[in-house]
């Protein structure tokens, strides 16, 4: 398992698993699947500020993850948020495990102490969206402190949204 900075050569294949979350689920909100061009715009604007890394296993990649601006105010500077895309075919492997300590590590090394995951939540689980996302960031040491209702909408069914936080440096 080798986990490295995402470059924009690696579009292709992490819009690949994100379009499986946008076409088939609740997961993401986005209604249609980015075009090639914008998601490697994604990266190399992300890869400005922040810390964006695939992790590979058996020469396939098989997870990202990305951190992100939390809100565009310099008082916001030592926060940001968190955001984990796994193969669909990859779970349970300790992938997101791996992704998330080495983002957290980085974004630590940076001076960030405030994590936060936006994650859509299901008042009922159904073939679009379960709780999985909260529980493996609960797992992952991130406690829910919000919650929107109804505020996503996709395959005519209203979604709640969550965040969760987690705190990985001191508040001096």
């Amino acid at each position: 398992m080798v986990i490295r900075k995402a470059t924009k050569k690696d579009a292709n294949s992490l819009l690949s698993i994100y379009s499986y979350y946008v076409e088939n689920t609740a997961i993401s909100f986005e209604y249609t699947t980015p075009s090639l061009s914008e998601f490697e715009e994604r990266i190399s604007n992300t890869l400005e500020k922040y810390p964006y890394i695939v992790l590979e296993d058996d020469g396939l990649i098989r997870g990202y993850a990305y951190a992100g601006v939390f809100k565009g105010r310099a008082a916001y500077d030592h926060c940001c948020e968190v955001t984990i895309y796994l193969n669909r075919d990859s779970k349970g492997n300790g992938y997101g495990r791996a992704l998330y300590e080495e983002l957290e590590s980085a974004l630590k090394e940076m001076g960030i102490i405030n994590l936060y995951a936006c994650i859509g939540d299901p008042e009922v689980e159904d073939e679009y969206l379960t709780k999985n996302s909260e529980s493996f960031h609960q797992h992952m040491g991130y406690t829910k402190v919000g919650e929107f209702h109804k505020c996503g909408y996709k395959f005519g069914r209203w979604y709640n949204m969550i965040w969760m936080e987690k705190m990985i440096g001191e508040h001096i």
